[in-house]
């Protein structure tokens, strides 16, 4: 795994942590001099990040987001232009996008402006897209001579069907917010001024839900994706199950007959 220099860290974090409120942080791509591309010290400083939220018990829920005007324009072709396929293989992206893959805790993508390629990509690693209404999906590494490498093929299917997932990926051309939408892409979209605040307001509701049946609901869709019915639906039962062994699951229904706001725990 690549890591960050400090000097790097100190002078310009490519990545923001904020924490607005209780629950909720927010990872902010900081790289607006170069459309926040995708560095590898970006992407192993947001790996960091995402591997520390995943243990942070008082974070129950991620926004993931970039400027108002690009989210991220993809990877960084500089640090691309010269290496050979070994040197690919050697940068293991796979381990350094796993804790972004495997987070536990729900995540957001803020969408303002464009996606492309690894931007994309990245993007698809969350588990809900607020875009605005002046965002852009793309996967242009045809037109550089290379194809998707960090998840666009399988991720881009899954998501939005074969075709459509052939035309972004064979022809390279960019997709509208409304037609990321109308495709499943994204679950939201919204005036590019109400992003950052709709995502904070959606992050905030997920915070306020029990944390353990968040994760578990998460585990579960992933995982039953690519499992046939009879095996996703054996899943979603001892989950389920599982959840009732929780206090907040005792709080939870106890709430709801005394007709009182539930206090959640997270045990």
């Amino acid at each position: 795994m690549f890591h960050a220099s400090s000097a790097d860290l100190t002078a310009a974090p490519p990545v923001l942590l904020e924490r607005p409120e209780d629950g909720v942080a927010v990872l902010r791509l900081n790289r607006p001099n170069a459309t926040n591309a995708l560095s590898l010290e970006l992407q192993a400083l947001l790996a960091r990040h995402f591997a520390e939220l995943a243990d942070d018990d008082s974070v129950r829920c991620i926004v993931l987001t970039g400027g108002d005007t690009v989210f991220a324009a993809g990877g960084d072709i500089k640090s691309m232009a010269g290496v050979g396929a070994i040197d690919i293989l050697r940068r293991h992206t796979e381990r350094v996008w796993a804790p972004i893959q495997h987070c536990p805790k729900p995540v957001i993508a803020a969408v303002c402006g464009y996606a492309y390629g690894g931007g994309c990509e990245l993007a698809m690693l969350a588990d809900l897209i607020v875009a605005g209404e002046g965002a852009r999906f793309c996967q242009p590494e045809i037109r550089i001579g290379i194809m998707p490498g960090i998840g666009g093929t399988q991720r881009l299917v899954r998501a939005v069907g074969k075709v459509k997932a052939m035309r972004m990926a064979l022809t390279g051309e960019p997709i509208s917010a409304q037609e990321a939408w109308v495709a499943g892409l994204v679950s939201d979209v919204v005036p590019d001024a109400e992003v950052h605040n709709t995502a904070l307001a959606l992050a905030r509701r997920i915070a306020a839900m029990p944390p353990l049946a968040a994760e578990q609901i998460k585990e579960v869709i992933l995982a039953g994706v690519d499992a046939s019915l009879d095996t996703a639906l054996a899943l979603e039962r001892r989950a389920n199950a599982l959840l009732f062994a929780s206090q907040d699951q005792k709080e939870g229904m106890q709430a709801f007959i005394e007709k009182r706001p539930p206090r959640f725990e997270g045990r």
